[in-house]
């Protein structure tokens, strides 16, 4: 067809961004919102510190949740010049980009310049291996589908049948990763609703059961990144990966509720009067009894 060969008749445009990261940003922003209009009516010094509280509550549940999604849990990027299509001889010069998520892998292929061998070089593809996907269908419809052959040689990596045995890995990891993540949600929440009744000690306890979960989650990535792995080599250049931003925002996240949790556990038994100033809950007009025995009651 015009001396190439016809793969791909027409390109499929992707969104500009990620749909499920941007719902999730705009709900957060929109409570943010929301604190700050209502932060007016709080009287005192109090002020500063519901803002604080409600500032740290969200950007919490925020990573927590939207870590679910994203696709850069591991990252790596090479430059090389590689072959392009199978059954022809031509070479390009693109850069090769590898991120795994907990649910799958994207492969990129950008050219330098994108347009080469009289086509647009840009692609980004995404093969699932989450528990109710199948990696090698994905893989296999590549295969028909005549994707490029660096996106197709990264791909096979990944599959169930290839030598380098990491699927599994990956893909149980993965799972599990995701579990643990969404049980730390759940624990955010209940700590939230602890901290608003409130039952200051408990929240602290579910801060630091959330903490405990999200560092658990990276122990299973951090077992099958440390898994023999193959080589993967374009030519002379060799792609490497390294901990994208999901895993380091998770880990500092994850910390970040642990001070919080021992923060408050500490402040409960050395200077109560001091965490019930931070929450609002001062002992004048017998404030700080009252909100005592409320909480004596629900226990």
């Amino acid at each position: 067809w015009d001396g190439s060969f016809p793969f791909y008749p027409t390109m499929n445009a992707n969104f500009p961004f990620d749909t499920t990261q941007a719902v999730i940003i705009s709900v957060f922003f929109s409570a943010l919102a929301t604190c700050i209009i209502i932060l007016p009516g709080i009287r005192g010094r109090g002020q500063f510190f519901w803002f604080l509280r409600g500032i740290t509550g969200l950007f919490i549940g925020a990573v927590v949740l939207m870590i679910q999604f994203t696709r850069d849990w591991e990252n790596g990027w090479v430059t090389a010049n590689t072959s392009y299509k199978s059954f022809s001889h031509a070479m390009v010069n693109a850069d090769i980009g590898l991120h795994v998520g907990l649910a799958g892998v994207n492969i990129t292929l950008v050219g330098n310049p994108v347009n080469q061998v009289n086509e647009t070089i840009s692609y980004n593809e995404h093969f699932a291996w989450s528990f109710d996907a199948d990696y090698d269908h994905s893989y296999n419809e590549g295969l028909e589908k005549g994707l490029p052959s660096p996106i197709l040689y990264l791909a096979e990596k990944f599959t169930s049948q290839s030598p380098c045995g990491v699927h599994n890995q990956y893909r149980i990891s993965g799972h599990y990763a995701s579990l643990t993540l969404w049980m730390a949600f759940c624990t955010w929440l209940l700590s939230i609703l602890l901290f608003s009744m409130p039952i200051l000690l408990y929240g602290g306890y579910m801060l630091l059961l959330t903490a405990a979960l999200m560092l658990f989650s990276l122990l299973f990535l951090f077992t099958a990144r440390n898994t023999p792995k193959c080589p993967i080599q374009f030519g002379p250049a060799s792609l490497k990966t390294a901990y994208g931003r999901s895993f380091w925002l998770t880990l500092t996240t994850g910390l970040l509720c642990l001070l919080l949790g021992l923060g408050v556990i500490v402040l409960n038994s050395v200077q109560p009067e001091k965490l019930q100033l931070l929450f609002n809950l001062d002992d004048r007009d017998g404030k700080g009894e009252a909100a005592e025995g409320r909480e004596k009651s629900f226990l």
